[in-house]
């Protein structure tokens, strides 16, 4: 969920994050929770993605991103490009059709 989200839904939001998850690793053929190292490279990769998305597509300035999501560790240049949001769903779903037939256990959608 996305951190506004998550202050507008308060603290049941963990109950369903953590259900929403779950769901997903399963859908993706993953164990229903991740070793703790693998949950914190993926909340790093989410806070430096939200940073990016802040500064770049949402007009904050690095130092109002810095205090929502952190200074980005390592983090190579990226220039996030905004589509529309019809092509940003088709190309979702596109790679989501992608996943599911990579995955032997998953079957595709």
């Amino acid at each position: 969920l996305i951190t506004p989200f998550k202050t507008a839904v308060g603290i049941s939001y963990k109950a369903l994050e953590l259900r929403l998850s779950t769901a997903v690793h399963l859908r993706f053929g993953l164990p229903a929770s991740l070793p703790k190292t693998v949950t914190q490279l993926i909340k790093r990769a989410d806070r430096a993605a939200a940073y990016l998305e802040a500064t770049q597509l949402a007009g904050f300035g690095e130092r109002e991103a810095r205090k929502y999501f952190g200074q980005p560790r390592g983090l190579s240049p990226h220039h996030l490009v905004p589509c529309a949001p019809n092509e940003a769903k088709a190309r979702f779903l596109d790679r989501y059709r992608q996943l599911g037939q990579e995955s032997p256990s998953c079957p595709a959608t």
